[in-house]
């Protein structure tokens, strides 16, 4: 099951204001009249010919044909618009088609169904619940009748495979549109324009129209603005707006996908996901560079999280949360490891790239399209990490996990050499964890450590030679309290059992207890371990901690 993300403060929750349709400009009646003249000879085109392969027309770039030879019988719909932009003199939109070819592989939208223990579908809507306490009543209600509940893969819709011409069409002529009319996009670079305002699609929602929806919706946002050349001012009206309208709501964590437009203007509600790709629609329509920052995993709580990115007038990203929170007024709520962008072009330094055919690597980085930007968020340190564990031929890289929900989640990797591992750009104040990935799952290769603030690792290996005696207050931290810090005391539920683990190679029981009054007593504890109390028939969702100065110090 997807893992729930962090839960946002949701904005007011108001239909959207109705606004005239407003008129096509030239740019749209260009688009519209090309679009009904491609789509009767796309249908029944032939692939384009190219030297060597028995024509003479010119061919389109090599790297750019290998990807038209995957797009199916959908390639002459993906040709024709090529040779439209090539044969029409515009350099620019056509290179502009190029890239978005060049870089479609490997973009989709997946279609999950709800299946219980034994295969069979499940029908199931979450805004059929009235809110998520109710949702999760009913999940465990569902899952005691008919056994563990997952979402399934039942189709994979891919881009190369499903774009239509209009949509190609309209994209580029649209984004060119905004780009070249409004006044807080003319400063964009063309490499700038290619990767924040021309993708057509946010993440991996279904592929739809939006930009004329958004392009009529903040007609004329210009005459509203102090200053019209000012994308930062353009970007905090156009958030406004889906603010009054749209609103964070858990009970999307169990939408298996992320919504595309028509979803979300009817149900007005989304997850994180939801919001950035909303604001992305409405603000790349509109000319403004914005992009989606994430973090796989929390690294001192449970979930991940994905927010906004907007280029300002000097090309430096600023971070917000879309529908939320405006640029320069949004501040994580937790402590990440490592922050990645989401990108549309291929990124040839990701792993995917690298690794030898049919090595598995972790689902989190298994991606061509992010870049770590981990370094524009927070002082980072390189970590040298000793494989304890042996590696298989198979094998070749490391990974560095962090605990979230009760797991150890890997959210970077690294070439293993030596028996070593080298880590870059590594947040400090953090538990990490080195290991391996192998038959689908995380295996343990190293003593797990706390990269602290000076950037130097501290093991955790257990001391069973000298032991400990623990006075547990808590399962976690008591409110907001930074990864690394002394908690105040959090409370125990009085008669509930907790065991208490610490960590070697695998989590090892110490011994149960019932909690009273008094803070809960464990003897003869290996010393200078990573600990974990957790409550019985808990969501497993306690911190893990050491033991300092006869307190806990969560992580």
């Amino acid at each position: 099951m997807f893992a729930p993300e962090v839960t946002l403060a949701p904005a007011t929750h108001e239909r959207p204001p109705r606004r005239p349709p407003g008129r096509r400009r030239a740019g749209a009646l260009a688009a519209a009249a090309f679009v009904a003249l491609l789509l009767p000879l796309a249908a029944g085109l032939p692939a384009c010919r190219t030297p060597g392969f028995g024509g003479s027309r010119p061919a389109f770039p090599a790297d750019v044909r290998k990807i038209l030879a995957e797009a199916g019988e959908n390639r002459a719909t993906l040709e024709a618009v090529l040779r439209h932009y090539r044969d029409q003199g515009d350099s620019l939109k056509y290179a502009a088609a190029l890239f978005l070819v060049r870089n479609m592989e490997g973009h989709s939208y997946v279609r999950f169904v709800l299946c219980d223990s034994a295969g069979a579908e499940i029908d199931f809507d979450v805004l059929d619940y009235p809110d998520y306490p109710s949702l999760l009543g009913g999940w465990k209600e569902l899952e005691e009748q008919r056994g563990e509940l997952d979402f399934k893969r039942k189709e994979v819709i891919r881009d190369l495979e499903a774009m239509t011409a209009s949509l190609f069409v309209e994209n580029i002529e649209f984004a060119f549109r905004a780009w070249r009319q409004k006044p807080w996009a003319r400063h964009l670079s063309f490499a700038d324009f290619c990767d924040y305002v021309l993708p057509y699609r946010g993440s991996n929602e279904p592929l739809e129209s939006w930009r004329l929806h958004f392009l009529r919706r903040f007609e004329g946002l210009e005459r509203r603005m102090q200053d019209p050349t000012e994308p930062l001012e353009a970007a905090r009206l156009i958030n406004q707006d889906l603010q009054e309208w749209f609103r964070f709501d858990p009970r999307f964590y169990y939408h298996p996908t992320d919504q595309g437009l028509s979803e979300m203007l009817e149900n007005q509600l989304g997850r994180c996901e939801d919001m950035t790709n909303l604001t992305i629609y409405a603000m790349r329509a509109n000319g403004l560079a914005v992009t989606s920052d994430y973090t796989p995993y929390w690294a001192n709580t449970g979930n991940n999280h994905a927010w906004n990115a907007i280029l300002d007038r000097r090309g430096e990203a600023l971070v917000f949360m879309g529908a939320e929170a405006h640029p320069g007024e949004y501040s994580l709520s937790g402590k990440a490891a490592k922050i990645y962008r989401k990108t549309f072009a291929h990124q040839l330094g990701n792993l995917v790239f690298r690794k030898p055919e049919g090595e598995a690597v972790p689902p989190w980085l298994s991606g061509r399209n992010y870049v770590d930007v981990t370094a524009d968020y927070m002082p980072v340190a390189t970590v040298v990490v000793d494989l304890a564990r042996p590696m298989p031929d198979s094998l070749h890289y490391a990974y560095l996990c962090v605990f979230n929900d009760g797991e150890w989640g890997a959210l970077d990797w690294g070439e293993v050499v030596g028996g070593r591992v080298i880590l870059a750009k590594v947040g400090l104040g953090i538990a990490y964890l080195a290991a391996l990935y192998a038959g689908g799952a995380i295996v343990p290769a190293a003593t797990p450590f706390i990269l602290d603030e000076r950037g130097e690792a501290r093991m955790l290996a257990p001391d069973h030679e000298r032991p400990l005696s623990l006075a547990l207050t808590g399962t976690g931290p008591a409110g907001e309290v930074p990864a690394g810090e002394e908690a105040p005391r959090s409370r125990l539920r009085a008669g509930a059992g907790y065991e208490l683990f610490y960590w070697q190679d695998a989590w090892v029981s110490v011994g149960r207890a019932v909690a009273g009054d008094e803070p809960l007593a464990f003897r003869s504890v290996p010393g200078g371990a990573l600990y974990w109390l957790v409550e019985d028939d808990s969501s497993r969702e306690e911190r893990i901690f050491t033991y300092e100065s006869d307190r806990q110090v969560w992580w």
